[in-house]
């Protein structure tokens, strides 16, 4: 039995000095497998997230350019490359030429620096704890990038809060090919940050006014960005070619402005690359645009004049390439030619005054062909307010009978309404006229008038405003108007 015993430890001990032995034998080469499965891991993570860190690095440098006012270098090599007009926000890059292979997967933003850069040009007037003060807050709407919600401020003052959209396609897409949320947050919010810089030195009373912006953690993301800023109606095409002429054609007249301002800014000639209605707000009945991410200071470089290739849905144009080696004037015809497909050729003619449609026509053509720069058309849309305004665009006859009316002042027809187009009312006939005359021409125009009440109130150009009635049995006492009776026979 002794013997046995002994027998049974021998063996175990030699059982485990063999097994033992074996792993020392075999194991540097397991270790060395574990460990090349591993480097070959980190380089294909390394490889899926490179495109993601040369993207940020672009959006990085392009957001100091704009806060530098440094041109965009120029291209090394001597093909020159059509600009590909798309939405900055399109993820999908051709793989680039890296520098270091130690991209590891995670956050890869670090690699350039502090995420917060420096952006503020002058010191904004709300922050943070405006925000948290805020009440009233509502979700307006998104895009591509951003999402915009309401505030009230103070009880008194709303603001827009500009943020980027956790669940919009920039986001969305980005995670889907990297799984890394906290960089592609960054990649979207390098956006609101050229937006920001972009609001900050371009100022004109048609480019939506920055008041501030806060950085505070969000999402698990440290130094999430919102912007508070102008806030302004949506610009609804449909409902605005229901409006009369006279608002309509401020709107073009707002819009021209501003592109004569982006064409001589201070930091060059802007284009705005994504230019549709919806990048537009109205504040107090004046255009003003609103999203400024997609826009583009860089100057289109070229060899010949087939590099100066201009294209719209509709139509081409080839532009004159200067002896700079830039196409003369590209991002400013881009502009108006957008201006002419999108606002002018459904906004300006339309219920135009009859007298001044031959020179709104010449405007349009001119737009639509290009062959006025943004200078030209500003004059001569200039010239059409002044005329307007001045009431020089009236026919100068003086043989036609007014009719004879009877004033009564102080005193308005309470009803008795009926429609025409355009009206500033919807269920009465309320136009702007430029002085006396020219209501009695619009009453004897319409067979339906047999009266009219002038109104205390006008419009921007400082027309006064006339209700057209039928008759004047509700007549009743009102000290700020005066109603016009027609005499018959």
């Amino acid at each position: 039995m002794r013997r046995r015993k002994i027998a049974v430890a021998a063996a175990f001990c030699l059982s485990f000095f063999i097994g033992t032995l074996l792993n020392l034998l075999c194991a540097p080469a397991g270790f060395h497998h574990h460990q090349e499965q591993r480097r070959l891991q980190d380089e294909t993570d390394a490889a899926s997230l490179r495109p993601l860190l040369q993207q940020l690095r672009e959006r990085y440098e392009e957001v100091l350019r704009y806060r530098d006012h440094r041109a965009t270098p120029p291209p090394t090599s001597a093909r020159i490359l059509r600009p590909l007009e798309r939405r900055l926000m399109d993820l999908a890059q051709p793989q680039p030429k890296w520098e270091s292979n130690k991209v590891k997967r995670g956050s890869v933003s670090p690699a350039l620096g502090n995420n917060k850069i420096d952006v503020s040009l002058r010191s904004p007037r709300l922050g943070c704890q405006d925000i948290r003060n805020g009440s009233d807050v509502r979700y307006l709407g998104s895009g591509y990038t951003k999402a915009v919600y309401k505030s009230l401020l103070n009880g008194s003052v709303s603001v827009a809060l500009k943020s980027v959209d956790f669940g919009g396609h920039d986001i969305q897409n980005c995670v889907r090919d990297y799984g890394t949320l906290e960089d592609c947050y960054r990649l979207a919010s390098f956006k609101i940050l050229k937006e920001m810089i972009l609001l900050q030195r371009l100022q004109h009373p048609n480019i939506l006014q920055l008041y501030g912006y806060c950085y505070q953690d969000s999402n698990d993301i440290s130094d999430t960005l919102t912007t508070i800023t102008e806030l302004g109606s949506p610009l609804e095409m449909i409902q605005l070619l229901q409006t009369p002429w006279e608002d309509r054609f401020r709107i073009c007249l707002s819009l021209v402005r501003l592109l004569h301002y982006l064409a001589h800014s201070p930091l060059g000639s802007i284009t705005l690359l994504d230019f549709r209605p919806r990048q537009f707000v109205v504040v107090d009945g004046e255009l003003k645009v609103t999203d400024l991410d997609d826009a583009s200071m860089d100057e289109t470089p070229c060899i010949s004049h087939t590099d100066c290739f201009l294209e719209f849905p509709a139509r081409n144009f080839t532009l004159q390439c200067s002896a700079e080696g830039k196409c003369q004037n590209m991002n400013e015809k881009r502009n108006l030619y957008n201006a002419y497909r999108f606002f002018f050729t459904y906004l300006l003619p339309h219920s135009a005054p009859s007298s001044l449609r031959p020179l709104l026509d010449v405007i349009v053509n001119a737009t639509g062909e290009l062959r006025w720069g943004v200078n030209e058309a500003l004059v001569q849309l200039e010239k059409v307010f002044y005329l307007y305004q001045s009431g020089l665009y009236l026919p100068n006859v003086t043989d036609i009978p007014k009719g004879e009316y009877k004033e009564v002042p102080h005193a308005v027809v309470a009803e008795e309404d009926y429609r025409c187009w355009p009206s500033y009312h919807h269920t009465g006939c309320l136009l702007s006229v430029f002085d006396l005359n020219e209501a009695k021409d619009v009453c004897r125009s319409h067979s339906q008038c047999q009266a009219f009440v002038w109104t205390n109130q006008t419009t921007w150009t400082g027309r006064p405003l006339v209700f057209f009635k039928t008759g004047s049995r509700t007549l009743v006492s009102a000290l700020d108007k005066t109603t016009y009776l027609k005499l018959t026979g």
